[in-house]
């Protein structure tokens, strides 16, 4: 399939299924909220160190160097757009889990997935629009869609923003509340989520089987490229090895489900934006356990078992 085809694939989504995707990631965001403290945002303060070199990596590095590698890689336009989209979204809400299963330091990992999920209401749609307009290819499609930056911006505070609020207020005002909810609250949530794409996934079978071997390769090295942006920011910076661990992954693990719902929103289900974000999805959590089994393997150093 070349270029010109699949960027003008455009996925089925009808407005009632995009109405409920965004809803399914505002109640997981929701759940997420229900984890976190005040607390967590206050310790980036009190030891601002990991958790800032962190964010530095993902919300500074991992967009410049993407936008590099979609000019050393020249994949489709469509598809380098997707690359830029996915390194602009914040952290996924999967990390902390795999952080924990790859021995990192799990309060930096909260810290990180907090600020991270507060700072993409402006940094997601500022890099889309910043990287996104510097590749010509990628910027022909924004002048297309006349993406407009304050449009992504309220999407994001609406679909991010808000239900981060309700949840950091729900746990702060009825804590025993959401103690008795959040588990299942979080899996009701990702299994309706993960319903939802499952869903418009079949809807367009014979699309993705076509496209996603386009996006593999791409894919692979993008996710390494920022789990290593992370990991040597990190002890570069001279962080602790468990520290570094934790950057690793909350730069690795993207929360794609955002993407996914930027490119329906903004994009009409562009193709190759939509196939390179979905299989995104897939292969981060695959390389995100690669990568806490590899870790799992190296032994701390002392005195940082902890």
């Amino acid at each position: 399939m070349d270029a010109a085809a699949i960027d003008q694939i455009r996925l089925n989504f009808n407005p009632q299924g995009l109405l409920i995707i965004n809803a399914a990631i505002g109640l997981m965001m929701f759940g997420v909220a229900l984890d976190l403290k005040l607390e967590d945002f206050k310790r980036i303060v009190v030891s601002p160190k990991a958790p800032g070199i962190g964010l530095g990596a993902q919300f500074i590095l991992l967009p410049a160097f993407t936008f590099l590698l979609t000019l050393i890689l020249r994949p489709q336009p469509s598809i380098a757009l997707g690359m830029i989209l996915v390194a602009a979204c914040p952290g996924g809400n999967l990390s902390n889990i795999i952080t924990y299963l790859a021995k990192g330091n799990c309060a930096v990992s909260i810290s990180m997935t907090a600020v991270s999920t507060a700072a993409a209401i402006v940094m997601t749609p500022l890099n889309l629009a910043v990287w996104g307009s510097l590749n010509p290819d990628t910027a022909e499609i924004l002048r297309r869609v006349s993406l407009s930056p304050m449009d992504v911006f309220a999407t994001i505070f609406i679909i991010l923003g808000i239900p981060l609020v309700l949840g950091l207020t729900l746990s702060r005002i009825f804590p025993s509340l959401a103690d008795r909810v959040r588990k299942p609250f979080k899996i009701f949530s990702l299994i309706f989520f993960v319903v939802i794409v499952g869903g418009a996934l079949a809807a367009n079978w014979n699309i993705f089987l076509k496209v996603v071997g386009l996006v593999m390769f791409v894919v692979l090295i993008h996710n390494a490229l920022a789990l290593n942006l992370g990991y040597w920011s990190g002890r570069l910076s001279r962080l602790e090895e468990r520290d570094s661990r934790a950057v690793c992954i909350e730069v690795g693990i993207q929360n794609s489900a955002l993407g996914l719902v930027l490119v329906f929103n903004f994009f009409q289900g562009l193709g190759g934006m939509a196939i390179l974000v979905a299989w995104w999805g897939i292969w981060h959590i695959i390389a995100g356990m690669i990568t806490a089994f590899i870790f799992t393997r190296i032994p701390l150093p002392a005195g940082q078992e902890g």
